[in-house]
């Protein structure tokens, strides 16, 4: 086999992030189990894991990546340091145009780079492999929790991103006490799954979307509602699932519903800008409705959830949504709904987050770089290489040249 030398980038966006695509540990296991790989990590002083503990587990710094054959960051390289002709695994945020990275894009395609995205890597029946999503729910319903506590002074929770680890997070858990409230979770991918696994660690009961509307309960409780639960066709009430991923725009949400009788709503869920949004700014207003604490991790701004009106950071998570005024407030008063919004929640516990990912980023991709790409994973991928855009992204290609 050919030798293949990877090189583990350091962060250089503003602000920076700490997580790392591949841990100590992890550095150390493929190379146990590939003897024919080389992995050298680039020195850095904000990393959630420091350089010593990678020199700790054989794992040389290096600081001039340009010997290596693939290069593994988190956020976007910034264009300048990009190394020409390599092959780079990272978050682009290019696949939807996006204005602020376009420079990025024609400097990928200039320096003839293989640009594999995190975002882009697949299986063979077009379901992504990888990602942070589990972490963004994981911490997303604990500053949920936060805020709600927050809110009506019921207890005092240290913000994740305060904790070294999820095992301290979760030690903060402890500390909730909740009254029988009612939370409303959409979604059912990753990110729903990590949502579901900060309630199950408070032992919250899970109910049907039937209990949840007709049912009082002495204890906290939580349902988990598809799409089926919360939209429908506008013509004929009737729900079909592939009809509504292929024509979202025929349907009408009746989330109205569930908002009469809900304390947290936690979004979790795609968004297709053409569906309907979860209920319009005309409905707060309604004093029926009960939502008092939104957590959108999905965080689309002026999307599904129409109080979402910027995203939030790490340091400052809440802001408050007037409900008489329809402006932003303070995120505690009383007239308003608490809305958290950040749009970097896995950077809050990025040992773990980074650490989740490393694991599937091992067993899902590095073996179709490392030995056979038999299913074309790399290829599927690749948004652009040896100059030019790849044909599953030749949508970019006004965007890109």
């Amino acid at each position: 086999m050919n030798k293949l030398k990877i090189g583990v980038l350091r962060e250089e966006k503003t602000p920076p992030d700490k997580r790392v695509p591949l841990t100590p540990l992890i550095c150390a296991e493929l190379i146990r189990k590939y003897p024919h790989i080389e992995i050298v990590v680039q020195p850095s002083k904000i990393r959630c894991y420091e350089d010593a503990e990678y020199t700790a587990f054989g794992v040389p710094l290096q600081e001039d990546l340009s010997d290596c054959d693939v290069l593994m960051g988190v956020k976007e390289v910034p264009k300048d340091l990009l190394i020409p002709g390599k092959k780079y695994f990272f978050f682009s945020h290019t696949l939807k145009k996006q204005p602020h990275n376009q420079k990025l894009m024609k400097a990928l395609i200039e320096k003839k780079i293989q640009m594999i995205d995190y975002e882009t890597l697949t299986d063979k029946n077009n379901n992504r492999i990888i990602g942070f999503g589990r972490y963004a729910g994981i911490v997303g319903a604990y500053n949920g929790l936060l805020g709600y506590g927050k809110k009506y002074d019921l207890f005092q929770l240290k913000p994740a991103n305060k904790c070294r680890d999820r095992a301290e997070m979760e030690d903060e858990l402890k500390r909730v006490k909740l009254p029988n409230i009612k939370i409303a979770l959409t979604g059912g991918g990753r990110v729903a799954n990590g949502v579901i696994e900060t309630l199950s660690a408070l032992r919250i009961r899970k109910v049907t979307p039937e209990e949840f509307l007709m049912a009082s309960f002495r204890e906290p409780v939580y349902c988990q509602l598809n799409p089926r639960d919360y939209v429908e066709r506008k013509d004929d009430h009737n729900f079909d699932l592939h009809d509504f991923f292929k024509h979202p725009e025929h349907f009408v949400s009746v989330f109205q519903q569930y908002a009469k009788v809900t304390d947290i709503y936690i979004s979790a869920h795609f968004w297709d800008p053409r569906a309907p949004k979860m209920f319009e700014l005309s409905d707060i207003k309604d004093p029926k409705f009960h939502i008092s604490v939104i957590a959108d991790i999905t965080c689309d701004i002026n999307g599904s959830v129409p109080t979402t009106i910027r995203s939030t950071s790490i340091d400052s998570p809440f802001y408050g949504y007037n409900i008489k005024e329809n402006k932003e407030d303070l995120p505690f008063n009383k007239d308003t709904i608490c809305i958290m919004a950040v749009d970097n929640l896995p950077c809050e516990l990025p040992r773990d987050s980074s650490d989740d990912f490393g694991k599937d980023l091992m067993e899902r991709v590095l073996n179709c770089i490392i030995s056979e790409d038999n299913d074309k994973v790399i290829e599927r991928a690749s948004i652009c290489k040896d100059g030019k855009l790849m044909p599953a992204f030749e949508y970019l290609s006004d965007y890109a040249y």
